[in-house]
């Protein structure tokens, strides 16, 4: 199957008209739990510095209504590379953890698999969470350290031999990768198909900010210091790839700020926002260093770079003043006063809430995006997938990335992207489907951490009207009801195939 995916891929390479002569190298750099307003072009009152992502949003377009496909890592990262809805796959609610099985088949279309049939040299460097195809030992073994994840058995897993399922197995030419979160074990890097130190030691658990799970970890691995291993990597691939006339594709999911809160030692107490403002502060400095890459490789001009987050932060926001982050490490928020991590919006990291899923996009492609612009209309990661296809000169299976649509014109100035409604989903299940002004939540609360929690399809359904309620404090489904029944039957529709269907 694998093959005649890119068989068909590389068919349509050939003989589909080329949108662009010189095909620009394409860079998706994907945060990790990085919110709305911890980056300064979206949060202008926000102290926390983020010189790198002010040069972006001046020299590039700004989204100010992008959606992560969920509200946690695993099904947005399935969303992004395969271009459909997470709820649409095997993983309903909940994320993978580090030993769990792939959940990207091996014979679905990726964006990789379509950018690699089109010419491009690809790498995958960074978080990767969507499973991987570990062998087990011929002998099944006790989890004697009690180690399992989600009913995971880590004592079974055989690292000296090659994972059967990857990154590389789904359109990468070459990867180096951690398996999960960061507060997840395994604690090893794979390269390509094989770790690259077999992990011989149990760490214990910590708890917030340095939060991390007990488990197996390999001597190459140090917690703090891979957000710096993985940049290095990645601005070797590019500098390499630069030098090529082969056009490249760099998916880079970094690790942060996700848990746990860990900056490199250099940028510890370089803010007065705790541990999470100082790892800000290095995601910051990552996105630095891929465009200080970029120029010193003559590569800025031709380069499409978008850099965005998986979801909502989980800092919290405390609307009434008490002990937070910036006083004490420990606890997991901050006054509204001090720092508003996923700015005006309700909810964090996990809900269905705005702040779970709407999160910063930045685009920089000099060759052909104004700087200083900014867009308006919603636009999913699914959406990427789309978009590269338009850019590149590919048409892609529209049954197999059903989910995305081109925001090409918004970008070029051509007109702007007019996408079918967009469906959220979080942690639990719960889903939303958001139209224009209007947003209803298939259920009766955040379906994440923000209580009340709510259950799933379960009435009263909760509809918002954006433009006139953003912080989503008041339920407009009794007073207009005739709109809450037609966004139902959109959700209905689109959830049923109809993947075309009206604003």
């Amino acid at each position: 199957m694998k093959m005649k995916q890119e068989i068909a891929f590389l068919f349509v390479a050939l003989f589909a008209i080329p949108v662009l002569a010189d095909k620009p190298n394409v860079i998706v750099i994907l945060a990790d739990d990085l919110g709305y307003g911890d980056v300064q072009p979206l949060n202008p009152d926000s102290k926390i510095l983020t010189p790198n992502f002010n040069r972006l949003a001046k020299a590039g377009m700004t989204f100010t209504d992008s959606h992560s496909p969920s509200a946690v890592c695993t099904p947005t990262r399935y969303g992004l590379l395969c271009g459909r809805y997470p709820w649409r796959s095997t993983l309903k609610r909940g994320v993978l953890g580090g030993y769990s099985k792939p959940l990207i088949e091996a014979e679905r279309p990726t964006v990789a698999s379509m950018m690699k049939s089109a010419g491009y040299r690809t790498a995958c460097v960074g978080k990767w969470h969507l499973g991987l195809g570990w062998q087990l030992n011929d002998e099944p073994k006790k989890d004697t350290n009690n180690l399992g994840i989600a009913g995971e058995k880590a004592g079974n897993v055989d690292y000296s031999k090659p994972l059967t399922h990857g990154p590389t197995t789904l359109g990468f030419d070459q990867s180096l990768i951690v398996p999960a979160s960061l507060d997840m074990s395994p604690y090893v890097y794979v390269r390509d198909d094989r770790v690259t130190s077999i992990p011989e030691t149990i760490i214990p658990g910590k708890r917030f900010p340095t939060f991390y799970r007990k488990g197996e970890i390999a001597a190459d691995f140090d917690i703090e210091k891979v957000l710096d291993k993985l940049t290095t990597e990645a601005c070797q691939f590019i500098s390499g790839s630069a030098k090529q006339q082969q056009p490249f594709f760099l998916y880079f999911p970094l690790t942060a700020p996700h848990k746990p809160v860990m900056p490199a030692e250099r940028f510890k107490e370089k803010t007065q926002f705790g541990p999470y403002g100082d790892f800000i502060t290095q995601v910051d400095w990552t996105i630095g260093q891929v465009l200080k890459t970029l120029d010193e490789s003559g590569a800025t001009e031709n380069t499409l770079l978008i850099v965005t987050s998986d979801n909502g932060s989980f800092m919290h926001r405390y609307d009434q003043d008490k002990k937070d982050h910036r006083e004490d490490a420990s606890v997991q928020g901050f006054n509204a006063s001090n720092h508003r991590a996923n700015g005006p919006w309700r909810g964090t990291k996990a809900d269905i809430w705005e702040a779970g899923h709407r999160v910063p996009f930045f685009v920089q492609w000099p060759e052909k995006i104004k700087g200083n612009s900014r867009c308006d209309k919603p636009i999913c990661h699914t959406d990427i997938l789309a978009t590269v296809a338009e850019i590149t000169g590919q048409e892609f299976d529209e049954q197999s990335a059903e989910d995305s649509h081109s925001f090409l014109a918004s970008l070029v100035g051509e007109g702007k992207n007019q996408r079918p409604p967009i469906i959220h989903h979080s942690i639990s299940g719960m889903l939303a489907i958001r139209s224009g002004q209007w947003k209803l939540v298939l259920g009766n609360g955040s379906g994440g951490r923000q209580k009340p929690r709510g259950k799933a399809f379960e009435q009263p359904f909760i509809l918002v009207d954006l433009n006139s309620d953003p912080a989503e404090s008041t339920n407009a489904q009794p007073s207009h009801s005739k709109i809450a029944e037609s966004l139902h039957e959109k959700f209905e529709s689109i959830s049923h195939g109809d993947h075309d269907s009206s604003q």
